[in-house]
């Protein structure tokens, strides 16, 4: 995720904001449970927002606490909780207690549950509604899953399509921009397919910028895409439509990277490797190998107490489930991870300092083709990959 900026907000955003968790189906009676940091929108506005549009209880803690959670909501009598990115992970990780299902929450609303994270929680924590959302602070499209469908952020239809206009373009990862035809027009994806989320600009759907910066404003902003004259918002997220017109959120434009011609979606990879009953967390990333195209990837890993990595298993994994160009190559082994103030992995330092054994004290392993298995990462195993006598 990149550094923060200073997103204008206007009276008509806030009002949106606010309406979200009405309409999810929270009502004045019920109790919110806000523990986000108020400079994220979700929880200043979402939260504090929706709790004084509905007339609604909030009870708002300092600061996010895991093993606080749950005791906090039977004490209080929480009935809606929130949550952005990992949050909910860092709940299932919490040691098992009794009584887990025994509160009065019936809603979840935020926005970024893995798959796997989802299923757990609510076999974990019982009946309670998932409303997985899509938005961004400074953006003009918003989805809703209203339905529960496990994994999706909301669904399309005509109606929707009519008040808020987007599509779902081609991208190129070489270039690092829209893919255009010959006529120099963007390509709409076909369903299944993951595209660039665009969102059109007009007087209904305005997009504000970034106070004081009007290059990052400009860069946000696609023109001539389908027509003369047309604007569009470039969220910078990759999403698939399904063909029930379910929408899927598939990376972020950043963090997906090319290796050996193909694109690497960072959330399909960790989603393979987390299903690893000793792996906590995995972040992907791709990095920099001179005198190769495109980006090797790179998986940092934490490992779920009193485990040990087992590289075997691993690598297993990686080519039971996914296509060789997406295997990690590089394997890094960190106590904690890097996380940003709104939960979500810092990916930024990690790139920077690549698969390096003189610089990095972590433990790294290697994937060996020749040895069908992932290796220690030493230094002489480091100068055979720079020097090509070792084949990636």
């Amino acid at each position: 995720t990149g550094l923060p900026k200073a997103a204008v907000i206007s009276h008509m955003q806030v009002l949106k904001g606010a309406a979200g968790l009405w309409a999810f189906g929270a009502t004045a009676e019920d109790i919110i449970y806000v523990t986000l940091p108020l400079y994220h929108s979700a929880a200043s506005l979402l939260g504090i927002g929706g709790c004084i549009e509905l007339g609604a209880t909030c009870v708002l803690k300092k600061k996010f606490s895991a093993s606080q959670f749950w005791s906090d909501c039977k004490r209080y009598n929480v009935t809606v909780i929130q949550y952005i990115g990992e949050l909910c992970r860092y709940l299932c990780s919490q040691p098992v207690k009794k009584g887990e299902k025994n509160h009065k929450v019936r809603l979840a609303v935020g926005n970024g549950v893995r798959n796997d994270v989802w299923r757990e929680f609510l076999d974990r924590f019982g009946a309670i509604k998932i409303c997985e959302f899509y938005g961004a602070t400074e953006g003009n499209i918003c989805f809703m899953n209203n339905t529960g469908k496990i994994g999706s952020v909301g669904r399309t239809n005509f109606f929707y399509k009519l008040f808020f206009p987007f599509d779902l373009i081609k991208y190129d990862f070489q270039k690092d921009e829209p893919t255009r035809n010959k006529h120099g027009w963007c390509e709409k994806v076909k369903k299944g397919e993951a595209g660039l989320l665009i969102s059109k600009v007009n007087a209904k759907n305005p997009f504000f910028g970034y106070a004081g910066n009007k290059k990052h404003t400009a860069k946000k902003l696609l023109c001539e895409v389908f027509k003369k004259g047309d604007l569009y918002f470039n969220t910078g997220d990759l999403m698939v439509q399904d063909h029930e017109n379910f929408l899927y959120f598939w990376d972020r434009i950043g963090d997906t990277f090319r290796w050996k011609g193909e694109n690497v979606a960072t959330t399909e990879v960790s989603d393979v490797i987390v299903m690893l009953d000793f792996i906590q967390e995995a972040n992907v990333y791709g990095v920099s190998v001179p005198d190769h195209e495109g980006k090797a990837g790179m998986a940092s890993l934490i490992l779920k107490q009193n485990t040990s990595l087992d590289l075997e298993q691993m690598y297993k994994q990686v080519v039971t489930y996914l296509p060789s160009y997406a295997y990690p190559l590089f394997l890094r082994v960190q106590e904690k991870m890097e996380m940003t103030g709104t939960f979500k992995q810092q990916k930024f330092r990690l790139v920077d300092e690549g698969f390096n054994p003189s610089t990095i004290t972590d433990p790294l392993y290697f994937l060996d083709n020749s040895k069908k298995a992932y290796v220690l990462l030493t230094k002489e195993v480091h100068e055979m990959i720079l020097s090509g006598k070792m084949k990636l």
